[in-house]
């Protein structure tokens, strides 16, 4: 599993990381975040000098750039309170790709120190603050896409028994649903015919449940699902998974 070797959680005082993403393009999911970690009990603290995780620069093969990134992060993350953050592929970046990335640098420490403290925000809520169920109603039948970048850790698992938990959702079933929905960050850019074939794929799986709401916790494959639905003329209903726990949330009688 990724996230072996975290650091243990002490109090419920957490660091937010909102990603680029979401500062371009999803800043409800952001907010969304912060008030259901508010409605946990914990006190959120937003380091307002962070950028990003570093990853587009990974993923794309400039990793000195990527270095530069992450450096930046560590220093603005220094404080020993976990960093949650509502991105699962922003989460793994720094709790994988940025030691793999410092492997054979002085500072690899640090990296290590900053991704032990990381987590993606459904897997803090379970396995972080041990939250089983999720109280309220959303009515909605919902298809979770398993987003590539949360493969072997606990995080689409833990958003999955959330969802479930909550009153009025069903979950679906859909064909492939381990598999890619063809964003990649930078993938996307250099290989854009395969990256909307795979796209248009996951797409046909998930319209064959009919559901009410796509829903994940990865921003990027929610923005090229919608994307490419939208541009086709057949848009669909995204939400990151924060937005249906604060919606559900407030739904309460």
């Amino acid at each position: 599993m990724l996230t072996e070797g975290r650091t243990p959680i002490s109090g419920k005082r957490v660091q937010l990381m909102a990603t680029c993403l979401c500062d371009a393009f999803h800043a409800d999911a952001a907010a969304a975040t912060v008030e259901i970690l508010e409605f946990l009990g914990c006190e959120v603290a937003f380091p307002e000098g962070q950028t990003c995780c570093g990853q587009p620069a990974f993923n794309g093969g400039d990793w000195n750039a990527s270095r530069k990134v992450v450096r930046h992060a560590v220093s603005t993350f220094r404080a020993p309170d976990p960093v949650v953050v509502p991105s699962g592929s922003c989460a793994a970046m720094l709790f994988h790709g940025a030691r793999l990335a410092f492997e054979h640098e002085g500072d690899l420490a640090e990296v290590v120190a900053l991704g032990n403290r990381t987590w993606e925000l459904g897997d803090f809520i379970v396995n972080g603050l041990g939250v089983r169920s999720w109280p309220g109603r959303f009515d909605a039948k919902v298809a979770l896409h398993r987003s590539c970048h949360t493969r072997g850790t606990g995080s689409s698992d833990a958003v999955a028994l959330l969802l479930g938990s909550i009153a009025g959702v069903q979950m679906l079933e859909f064909g492939e649903g381990e598999q890619c929905c063809g964003f990649g960050g930078t993938f996307s850019v250099a290989f854009p015919t395969i990256s909307g074939a795979m796209g248009n794929l996951k797409l046909d799986h998930v319209r064959a449940s009919h559901p009410d709401v796509l829903v994940s916790g990865d921003m990027g494959c929610l923005m090229h699902l919608g994307g490419i639905a939208t541009k086709e003329g057949k848009p669909v209903r995204a939400m990151h998974f924060a937005q249906v726990l604060r919606d559900a949330a407030a739904a309460r009688p």
